[in-house]
Parts: C-alpha cells; sequence; structure tokens
C-alpha cells in the first residue's frame, strides 16, 4: 500500500539526495548496487551479533536507495529495463538477507520459541513469493497494482520490530514477525486472487518447445512456460 501512496510525501527528501547522485556522476544502477551491497553488510553483521538499534537505524537509511535510484532514472528521463530488473533482484537479496539474519537471531541469541522461527521463515519466503507472484502477472499482462504487505511495510514493520526489540521492548519482535508473516500470507491469495480475476487470465499459452498442444482458444506467449514458472 505505501509503495502506490507513500511516494510523494517521501519525494521531499529523495528527490534532493537523487539530485546529488547525479551531480556526483553517479547512475540509477550504480546507487542501486551500492544501496544493496551496504544494506546487505549491516543486515548479515549487525542483526546477529545484536546490535538491533543500529541494524534497525542503518537498514531503514540505506533501504531508502531502493526510492532514490528510481527518482535518479526518472530525472534522466526514464529507466531501463536492464535497471529495473537490476533493481528487482536487488530488492530480492536484500530482502532475503534482511529476514535470513533476522531468523539467524533468533535461533542462536534470542532462544525463540520454533513457531516464532517459522513465522520468521514465513516472511522471508513469502517476501519473494509475492514479488515473483506480481512479476510473473505482470509478464502476462495482468494489472497486479497494491496489496496489504508490500516491500515497505514488511521493511518498516521488521525494521521497527528489531530496533524496539534492540531498546527492550518485550515481544516487539514477535508481534512484529506474527503481523508480517499473516499479512504476507494473505498478500500471496490477495495477488493470486487479483492475477485469477484479469481480464486474460483464462488465455492459453504457447507450449514449450517441442510440445504439441491442439489448438484451442486464444494463445499467448507469455515468455515463460509452465514448467519455467
Amino acid at each position: 500500500m505505501l509503495s502506490v501512496h507513500g511516494r510523494k510525501p517521501a519525494a521531499v527528501i529523495v528527490e534532493p539526495v537523487a539530485q546529488c547522485f547525479s551531480k556526483m556522476g553517479l547512475s540509477p544502477n550504480s546507487v542501486t548496487v551500492l544501496g544493496t551491497v551496504i544494506t546487505v553488510a549491516i543486515a548479515v553483521f549487525l542483526i546477529p551479533t545484536g546490535h538491533l538499534v543500529a541494524a534497525a537505524l542503518l537498514s531503514g537509511l540505506f533501504a531508502a536507495f531502493d526510492m532514490v535510484d528510481g527518482t535518479m532514472a526518472r530525472m534522466r528521463g526514464g529507466g531501463t529495463k536492464f535497471g529495473a530488473t537490476l533493481d528487482a533482484s536487488c530488492d530480492r537479496i536484500t530482502d532475503g538477507a534482511l529476514f535470513g539474519a533476522i531468523t539467524w537471531w533468533l535461533v542462536y541469541s534470542y532462544n525463540a520459541h520454533k513457531t516464532l522461527v517459522a513465522a520468521s521463515l514465513i516472511v522471508l519466503v513469502c517476501s519473494q513469493v509475492i514479488s515473483y507472484v506480481k512479476a510473473r502477472g505482470e509478464a502476462s499482462g495482468f494489472s497486479m497494482v497494491g496489496g496489504l504487505v508490500e516491500r515497505p511495510e514488511r521493511l518498516i514493520i521488521g525494521l521497527i520490530g528489531i530496533g524496539l526489540t534492540g531498546f527492550g521492548v518485550p515481544f516487539a519482535i514477535d508481534i512484529a514477525l506474527w503481523i508480517l508473516a499473516i499479512g504476507s500470507i494473505f498478500t500471496v491469495g490477495q495477488r493470486l486472487f487479483i492475477a485469477s480475476r484479469s481480464e486474460f487470465a483464462q488465455d492459453k499459452i504457447a507450449p514449450p518447445a517441442g510440445a504439441k498442444e491442439q489448438p484451442r482458444g486464444r494463445v499467448v506467449d507469455a515468455g515463460v512456460s509452465q514448467e519455467d514458472a
């Protein structure tokens, strides 16, 4: 939801930063990679060692690079297909590193109950599935706008959870992870439902190379076979 409604307020801060980076000669792709490397390093080094407040603050700061690179691309007249692919791939890497590090910390430092570890693993898996369903749906020509728990909500809730835990607030990470686990499962179902109700949802896809299929109805080439998906 925040990815749809939160861009205008954030632009007040993001646009000056994007202009500054552009003047420094940085490209949108270099900002994407730089933000990813730093965010992953923060997650894998600070969270497992229990530096939760620092991890939350620094991860939140550098996660904002995800908006800066897109703003830089628009200032240059629009992004490229490779830039969009790189950005989406780096988002998956940072999400995996963050919630993987949280799961590691839960097991080895927090002595979490196995159900809380399961909730963290659900968030880790669903964070990838939510994004994949959107990407696969859009590749099939569906309009995949919105979702209850998208990447901004996931990062904000997760980072608030570990930050408050670092300040000694009891059950902060527990509440955050269960909210994300339930919300993420719902969002996967929500996006699949949106895809199933799309205009071309029942169109046939082209069979894989070498396979034979009787022509029936409309056939579209979605770019990825069912086996590949």
